[in-house]
């Protein structure tokens, strides 16, 4: 035990980010950059990294292709930061041999499906500000959630008032389906939408309408009064 322990205090490689540690755990690669005070990823994690932590730092955005030449990549720790956005292909390149993906306790509102597509990891997103919308129900539709920590994925916003501080799980296993009310709210736009159109083209047919009818009359006034015009003349 004291050897192995020694052995995940011993550097590896001098391509190891100034703020992060590298060692190895049972042969595999481990970057370990929590508590660092970081504002971004690192630029330079090392391309053979098997475990990298980047938890309890001031990171507030996962930008695309963020991790896309660490292809060894497996476990992924980003808990404890000040994300609020994450783009759609921030887990682009690593998304075949990731196993977990631990997103917890910072600021995510919200999180494109896009991102989520390929990956088979499990996801950890509790402790967020989540708004409670279609989006959301349609990531844990997409999603392979931690078991343990989806319970504790609430609505800090939500559509409705009576959703707010529940369980997402909780809410959605109440019959609430947000994806539903989001397309009732498009049909009404639509048929709103629609209807104005229809109501400016009537609008438009009666004007033409009424302005060929008095340009009609005058025509014929003008028409009646040639006769007389010329009688007068003789």
């Amino acid at each position: 035990q004291a050897f192995f322990c020694l052995l995940l205090c011993v550097p590896w490689g001098s391509s190891c980010p100034p703020s992060c540690q590298c060692t190895e755990r049972a042969g595999a690669k481990a970057v370990l950059c929590s508590s660092q005070h970081l504002e971004e990823i690192p630029k330079d994690i090392p391309r053979d990294a098997v475990f990298l932590k980047l938890d309890a730092n001031s990171i507030t955005r996962i930008p695309s292709n963020a991790f896309r030449h660490l292809s060894h990549l497996e476990e992924l720790d980003l808990s404890r930061n000040a994300i609020e956005k994450i783009d759609r292909a921030a887990f682009k390149g690593v998304a075949a041999g990731l196993r977990t993906i631990d997103l917890s306790s910072n600021r995510i509102r919200s999180i494109p499906k896009e991102a989520l597509l390929a990956l088979n990891a499990k996801l950890r997103l509790a402790n967020n500000p989540w708004h409670c919308e279609c989006a959301l129900q349609e990531v844990l539709w997409e999603a392979q959630l931690d078991p343990d920590s989806v319970q504790d994925i609430t609505c800090h916003t939500a559509p409705r008032q009576e959703y707010v501080g529940k369980p997402l799980l909780q809410v959605l296993d109440a019959g609430v389906n947000f994806c539903s009310v989001r397309q009732r709210t498009t049909d009404v736009a639509m048929f709103i939408t629609m209807f104005g159109w229809f109501t400016m083209v009537i609008v438009y047919v009666i004007c033409y309408v009424r302005h060929n009818r008095e340009d009609t009359c005058k025509h014929v006034e003008y028409l009646k009064a040639l006769p007389s015009a010329q009688g007068h003349a003789e």
